[in-house]
């Protein structure tokens, strides 16, 4: 088996969401659809991501990873390739330079397999260890919001949400200052069974440029709907409505708050995901599928 790392983007706008639902345009479901087609396989291959994102919501920076046996490869040969021995695929870096093309032939029949909402400009041999959800340090989000008198500019309405009132900048950023660090986000979170909803929030912060906010969050991992909420939160701080304290507040209950209006998803995006050095890889994995609790 050889271990694929996939960095992609797509436009949410038409799909319902990443995770694969029967009956559903989904991005999961797409790419495993493609990889199936382009590499002849019986069945598609599944795919592991680092966030699922929901309906509606876009990636720029989005990283899954793919299992497949050796022999898949060979789908990817060339006429060149039929009329020489063929190499084998290794399960590490440092692959001859045949692996090399056959990657970015991978990728180039994605391209004309895949709708243009969403693109693959990236497949590479996965480094030992590597898991895309479990071994990422942190993801990084960007929401963005308008708050022009006549609405948003047309041309950017699938990534840009109207707010019909003006926000101040320092208000936003004093409430999202109260946000920070490790606790427990359940007043942020769809709750799910088993699921923990112990975060730490690295970074939340807006910068405005001219009519355009811009709100970016940094955390180790986000539980279901948490960017959206936190955003929600803040947007009545900003309108002045609520105090600056009032997020925090929130935060420290614990419970969900019926004030928190979770934010349109198309104006999120997923920016980036970091991992750590390849040697820390399977260590990171190891740590972030423990149960965390506030006092460990």
């Amino acid at each position: 088996m050889v271990r694929l790392r996939l960095d992609l983007a797509y436009d949410g706008t038409g799909f319902s969401g990443w995770a694969k639902q029967p009956g559903r345009r989904t991005v999961q479901g797409e790419i495993e659809e493609a990889l199936g087609t382009v590499l002849r396989l019986p069945e598609p291959p599944a795919l592991t991501v680092a966030g699922r994102t929901d309906a509606g919501v876009h990636a720029r920076g989005q990283v899954a990873h793919v299992d497949l046996e050796v022999e898949a490869f060979g789908a990817l040969e060339s006429r060149h390739d039929r009329k020489t021995p063929q190499a084998d695929v290794p399960a590490a870096p440092g692959s001859p330079a045949g692996v090399d093309e056959r990657l970015s032939r991978l990728r180039r029949r994605l391209g004309g397999v895949l709708t243009p909402d969403v693109r693959i400009y990236g497949v590479t041999v996965a480094p030992e260890g590597f898991d895309a959800r479990f071994s990422a340090v942190s993801r990084r989000y960007a929401y963005r919001i308008s708050d022009a008198p006549g609405g948003v500019d047309p041309l950017r309405r699938h990534e840009v949400v109207w707010h019909n009132r003006t926000l101040d900048l320092d208000k936003l950023n004093e409430g999202a200052a109260n946000l920070l660090g490790e606790h427990d986000f359940a007043a942020f979170c769809k709750k799910r069974e088993g699921a923990t909803t112990i975060r730490e929030l690295q970074r939340l912060d807006w910068v405005r440029e001219d009519d355009l906010l811009v709100a970016t969050v940094v955390a180790d991992a986000f539980c279901h709907s948490m960017v959206r909420a936190l955003i929600g939160s803040l947007l009545p701080v900003g309108e002045g409505r609520l105090p600056a304290d009032w997020p925090g507040q929130v935060l420290t209950r614990a419970v969900r708050d019926s004030g928190v209006r979770v934010a349109p998803a198309h104006g999120l995006c997923l920016e980036e995901v970091r991992y750590p050095q390849a040697e820390e890889l399977a260590r990171r994995a190891a740590e972030t599928r423990r149960v965390r609790t506030l006092n460990a």
